[in-house]
């Protein structure tokens, strides 16, 4: 299953959003950092254009762990990133550079990517993008 995981991210990387969405569950659940939570895949969708108007992303140097539950995953890696528009309620994009450590937790349920939550230091990168 850890493949699983890997394609979710390298779907991500290729920005293949259809091929990305195609690796969900129909009801998967996205805990956003610092803030709520989406279900279900028409969300999972406008968060990926929301995504995708103000930034563009890389996933690097990923790893993958597998947990002692059943579909239960970890995984760590570094996003590279370009702020390209101000997103609400943060610091004004002018095409700022950005790497910063994400730890994510993922469930897996009927071979498909049922729950994602990532977690990152908002403030580590408002730093990055304020100079």
């Amino acid at each position: 299953m850890t493949d699983l995981i890997r394609s979710y991210y390298q779907a991500f990387n290729s920005g293949d959003r259809e091929a990305l969405l195609a690796l969900l569950h129909p009801d998967i659940v996205h805990e956003i950092n610092e803030g709520g939570v989406e279900v279900g895949l028409p969300a999972f969708r406008a968060f990926l254009g929301r995504m995708d108007r103000s930034y563009q992303e890389t996933v690097e140097d990923l790893v993958v762990f597998a947990g002692d539950r059943p579909g239960r995953f970890a995984a760590e890696f570094f996003i590279r990133g370009t702020y390209l528009r101000t997103d609400e309620g943060l610091p004004e994009a002018k095409g700022q550079e950005y790497r910063l450590r994400v730890g994510a937790f993922l469930e897996v349920r009927d071979g498909k990517v049922a729950r994602v939550t990532n977690l990152y230091n908002l403030a580590a990168w408002t730093r990055m993008v304020c100079g």
